[in-house]
């Protein structure tokens, strides 16, 4: 009954198509709000695909294994401030690894490559492993590694002081541990081998027979080739690891007011 005596029929009910915010909302809106959710969604999940194929991770159906010839991805593109994308790297690993030819030009019959491996030096640095170890430990191994690695040079220049192999594996060693402390928090813990430390080292691998020293010469700059590859992906592994953390902050980001709509 109104004021007026009039009598009005009461509603049972909430009005139809009235939103909970007290907005008016048409049949054809209240359809579409479940289509514009998962679109919504499924755009988020996209953006996601597209972060981790920007970072080099493989998408579900990808291959991958590198193609032949090609063990590291050097080819992938990589932000220019990581370590792992200085030219440096490529500079100093493409010369030692005309190593193999320059020694089967001196040797070329009788003695294999593969022979060096007998004439490995036994102080040779350790490397980084691939795993359960900081990027800083690694970092701060490779520096200590690649000073070592410049003492042992000081044999090779004397069995072969033109060797244009020596000059760039010096000249670039050298840049590569100024390059590795930079990005280093503490460079200052890196330690190097004293003077005396140094000239035992030498000594240690001399050997009067000419040709154990030349062949032990060949096998420091095969080991020196060896270690910056696997430096460089052992750095390059970590520095990925990184990018997909950040990665994985912003995907979450971007799809977490989708799925908190979800979940109401």
């Amino acid at each position: 009954m109104t004021a007026h005596g009039k009598d009005e029929a009461t509603p049972s009910g909430p009005p139809r198509d009235f939103a909970v915010s007290g907005k008016s909302t048409s049949g054809s809106q209240q359809r579409n709000m479940p289509f514009k959710l998962y679109a919504d969604v499924l755009s988020a999940v996209m953006l996601a695909a597209l972060l981790l194929r920007a970072l080099g991770a493989p998408v579900e159906g990808e291959p991958t294994d590198s193609p032949a010839g090609d063990s590291s991805g050097e080819e992938e593109l990589v932000p220019s401030d990581l370590l792992s994308a200085s030219p440096v790297w490529d500079l100093i690993i493409g010369a030692t690894a005309g190593h193999q030819k320059e020694f089967e030009d001196e040797f070329p019959q009788g003695v294999k490559y593969h022979f060096l491996e007998n004439y490995k030096v036994s102080s040779l640095p350790a490397k980084c492993p691939s795993s359960n170890f900081s990027m800083e430990a690694c970092l701060r191994r490779l520096a200590e590694g690649l000073h070592t690695y410049m003492v042992l040079l000081e044999h090779v220049e004397r069995e072969y002081p033109g060797s244009s192999i020596l000059l760039h594996a010096k000249y670039y060693s050298r840049q590569l541990v100024d390059l590795i402390k930079k990005k280093m928090k503490s460079p200052g813990q890196v330690t190097v081998l004293t003077s005396s430390q140094e000239e035992q080292l030498v000594q240690d691998i001399n050997n009067p027979d000419s040709f154990h020293r030349r062949m032990t010469g060949h096998s420091i700059l095969q080991q020196l080739h060896d270690f910056l590859r696997e430096a460089k992906l052992a750095i390059r592994k970590r520095e990925k690891s990184r990018q997909m953390r950040k990665g994985s902050n912003m995907i979450i980001a971007a799809i977490h007011p989708s799925f908190q709509i979800l979940q109401r």
